[in-house]
């Protein structure tokens, strides 16, 4: 895989494992709504994440945690655009944005955003692909089944890595197809997208099965209820030591972008699990 300059920054894919500091700006998403969305805890968050050693700040301005629903275009471009304008003043770390919709990412990469992170694997808004060409930014193309409203009932797989992998196989053709670089597509498998407890444990398993579609690898595993199921913890801030654990392992598995929201506790895993595995 070729290496991925962002921003004067280099990101040299298997040589160690990157961190994606998730900065929220909602008042709803599943573990820290509403923390973040005034401009200055945003713009402190933003601070706190790169100076706790994040390699990439994502900006999300919708909720995509089960059951959320859809916000308006323009709520979507009122949260997000003045704290990536803001947060780019301040800093150089590069800023994902993670959104669905073709003009909030034109409109972010304009503020000052680098990458555009979708969940939907650019399946939401048919005019995302191409935008993202002309933008010459990195694409995220995650895996998922429905929309954050119905996609905990769409767990119903025949064979989960397999229909996971020729997802992406068709994704990553279509990004091409619409004149995106092949070193700019990342992949995401979707970790409690449209999975359940068992089939998040079985994709952190069989991770490795997609190295072979030759893009890296970024993984979210952060607080999420899967850890909650077997931790018997309610609270997903009371969920970090999980979190590491299946950080460690998608690691070990071959993940190259961790997603994740406790970055000091997250960045020693990976510089121990990088130690470990990468070396």
């Amino acid at each position: 895989m070729d290496e991925l300059i962002i921003r004067g920054q280099s990101f040299p894919w298997g040589v160690r494992s990157y961190l994606m500091g998730i900065l929220n700006v909602t008042p709803d998403s599943f573990s820290d709504g509403g923390e973040f969305d005034s401009l200055d805890s945003a713009i402190a968050q933003g601070a706190k994440i790169v100076k706790r050693g994040g390699d990439i700040i994502d900006v999300g301005g919708q909720s995509t945690r089960p059951g959320a629903a859809q916000i308006s275009l323009e709520e979507e471009l009122n949260r997000v655009l003045p704290i990536i304008q803001a947060l780019r003043k301040q800093l150089d770390t590069p800023i994902s944005i993670d959104t669905t919709r073709a003009e909030v990412a034109k409109a972010a990469v304009k503020a000052g955003a680098d990458i555009v992170n979708d969940i939907s694997g650019a399946t939401f808004d048919e005019a995302m692909l191409s935008v993202v060409a002309e933008l010459g930014v990195p694409i995220i193309l995650m895996h998922i089944r429905g929309n954050p409203e119905t996609m905990q009932k769409l767990t119903d797989y025949q064979d989960l890595v397999g229909e996971i992998y020729q997802f992406f196989e068709r994704r990553i053709a279509a990004a091409v197809e619409a004149g995106i670089a092949r070193s700019q597509i990342i992949i995401d498998p979707g970790i409690g997208f449209a999975k359940n407890y068992e089939q998040n444990l079985e994709l952190l398993r069989r991770l490795g099965e997609f190295r072979s579609l030759n893009a890296p690898i970024l993984i979210g595993v952060s607080r999420k209820s899967f850890l909650g199921h077997i931790l018997n913890k309610a609270n997903p801030k009371e969920r970090i030591w999980g979190t590491a654990a299946a950080c460690s392992a998608a690691i070990a598995a071959g993940a190259d972008i961790i997603r994740v929201h406790d970055l000091s506790e997250m960045y020693d895993v990976c510089r121990v699990a990088d130690a470990i595995w990468r070396n």
